[in-house]
């Protein structure tokens, strides 16, 4: 499928505001409009778009951070950016969570080492076969580890951010918060990628160019994708 993973698109009620603190926690750089990327190129970007909706409960989709081999000083900084810690009922675990200013979760992960600051990109899933088989058709990626905690996907085996998908799933009592975003890897070719979403898995919802994967989250095709248009 001539797709790629381009972006991943949180709403927020002061772009500007979230993007200075994602630019700063990951040392990436604000290239305006809500739009942050890696300073060295990488090719997944954040999208932050403007809504007035408010967060009601956990998102599907989150962000793990590197937290190298200085855990508590990544965590201490991030706190110090405005982050604050987040109690999700993850009980005992190596890994850190906490919320963005706005309550997004995202986790410090000790040890993960990931030249972008970002490790993986985490979404719930129910049947993580069949969600990593979609992904995979989706993004182009590969499944590089299957276990009971989930799949993970890759561009390439060692390359980051990687896309892990597993249990637990939170509850979705609206459209998605944080979503994926697609892009065709060649211009004009929107509607024949839309069709082989459609094909993989997908379902086209009432948003023009926006779809649901096999497990009901949304996600948007866009062929540029750094526009900013709002995620419903």
């Amino acid at each position: 499928m001539a797709t790629r993973l381009a972006a991943v698109a949180v709403e927020g009620r002061d772009v500007r505001e979230l993007a200075r603190f994602w630019a700063h926690a990951l040392g990436w750089w604000e290239a305006g409009d809500g739009v942050v990327r890696p300073e060295a190129g990488g090719a997944v970007e954040l999208a932050f778009v403007a809504s007035a909706r408010p967060k009601s409960a956990k998102n599907r989709l989150h962000l793990d951070l590197s937290g190298g081999d200085d855990q508590a000083g990544a965590v201490g900084r991030l706190l110090a950016l405005g982050a604050r810690r987040a109690d999700i009922g993850q009980g005992d675990v190596p890994w850190e969570v906490l919320a963005d200013p706005e309550g997004n979760e995202f986790c410090v992960l000790p040890g993960a080492d990931a030249a972008d600051g970002l490790a993986q990109i985490c979404q719930d899933a129910a049947d993580p076969a069949r969600q990593g088989r979609f992904w995979a058709a989706a993004t182009g990626w590969s499944v590089t580890e299957r276990g009971d905690w989930g799949v993970r996907l890759q561009p390439a085996p060692g390359v980051a951010p990687s896309l892990v998908m597993g249990p637990p799933v939170a509850a979705k009592p609206a459209v998605n918060r944080v979503q994926f975003v697609l892009a065709a890897r060649e211009p004009g070719d929107a509607e024949d990628c839309a069709a082989g979403l459609v094909a993989a898995g997908a379902a086209r919802t009432a948003g023009p160019h926006v779809f649901t994967d096999p497990e009901g989250n949304e996600f948007r095709l866009d062929v540029a994708p750094r526009s900013g248009r709002p995620l419903r």
